[in-house]
């Protein structure tokens, strides 16, 4: 690795918190095959239910099912992706997460809360809320802190390009913010459209996305924040399609990466409680099967900017997805 992009310094636990899932299991049952007709039928069903920014309808109704009825005047959210969408929304809470990752600047004066994971629960009773709004991969835990509160809530999706997509939509349909959130998504797709399409035909590279922790690195999957960028733009990770590791982040098996030989590597490194630049550095000189691969010797291992790809954030989704490609259609 000799291109390398700089990385800003955000612990993994913050990464974790902000992509983390809540993994599913899929269900599988024997089911006689439908007839031609009835395929035709449910794929247009299928097709049906997605609205020109992609955003599924029955997502979006499930979704908007999470907030309670009336308009709620004084809110606090726990999530700073969240806090991002409301003042792009123009809607002001009373109350924003402590957090090391940047709250939107109108936003600075406003009463912070404490931890997204565990808030202060003085400072949240003394803000008298109608509303608090949460990360859905933090529902069990802030429902294990509110209890007993009786305090009206709503969890969003803030996990993927989708989830940002779907709770921005969502978060202005509530409010009744439909032209600030128009603004947003149309530009947004418009530019996911154009990369899409800008993709289609070529010979679109194999990727190995690694993610630093403070004494590791993993690989990352489709339904990592980074994952879900590369998936959108078509492209083929390899922890998805051959690793076939079934968790967001999990460590590397080597011998199964040198089979693989992904065309690019992207390094998702943090310099204070994760992995650092210079720690992927040492890595790659401790283990000389790195130097085995075709992206280390294409120079194709590049080190992603975090202040980009390490939190969720619809304001910097265009340029995080604008950068992805850039790897792709050289």
């Amino acid at each position: 690795m000799r291109k390398i992009l700089t990385g800003l310094s955000i612990g993994l636990l913050v990464v974790l918190t902000a992509c983390g899932p809540t993994e599913k299991e899929e269900v599988k049952k024997e089911t006689p095959v439908a007839s031609d007709t009835e395929q035709v039928e449910k794929a247009d069903t299928k097709t049906d239910t997605k609205t020109a920014d992609g955003v599924d309808e029955k997502e979006l109704k499930d979704t908007l099912a999470e907030f309670p009825e009336g308009s709620p005047e004084r809110i606090i959210t726990t999530s700073v992706p969240l806090a991002e969408m409301l003042d792009l929304l123009d809607v002001t809470p009373v109350g924003v997460p402590t957090s090391t990752n940047p709250l939107p600047a109108n936003f600075e004066k406003i009463d912070q809360i404490g931890s997204p994971m565990q808030p202060d629960l003085e400072v949240v009773t003394s803000l008298t809320p109608d509303l608090i709004l949460g990360a859905e991969s933090l529902r069990s835990t802030l429902d294990k802190s509110l209890e007993g509160m009786n305090l009206p809530t709503a969890y969003l999706p803030t996990d993927s390009f989708d989830d940002l997509k779907l709770s921005f939509k969502a978060l202005g349909t509530y409010f009744d913010k439909t032209d600030e959130m128009d603004k947003v998504l149309n530009q947004l797709v418009s530019k996911e459209n154009e990369l899409v399409e800008q993709g289609k035909g070529k010979d679109l590279p194999s990727v190995l996305l690694v993610i630093g922790t403070a004494d590791s690195f993993m690989v990352m999957n489709d339904e990592s924040y980074v994952g879900s960028l590369v998936k959108k733009l078509g492209a083929d990770n390899i922890a998805t399609s051959v690793l076939k590791v079934k968790d967001r982040y999990s460590p590397i098996n080597m011998e199964d990466v040198v089979v693989a030989d992904p065309d690019i590597i992207l390094v998702l490194a943090s310099g204070d409680h994760g992995a650092s630049e210079d720690a992927f550095k040492k890595e790659v000189e401790s283990n000389d099967t790195w130097t085995k691969l075709s992206a280390y010797q294409n120079d194709k291992i590049e080190v992603l900017d975090y202040g980009v790809f390490g939190v969720t954030s619809i304001k910097n989704a265009e340029k995080a997805l604008t950068d992805i490609s850039n790897y792709f259609y050289e």
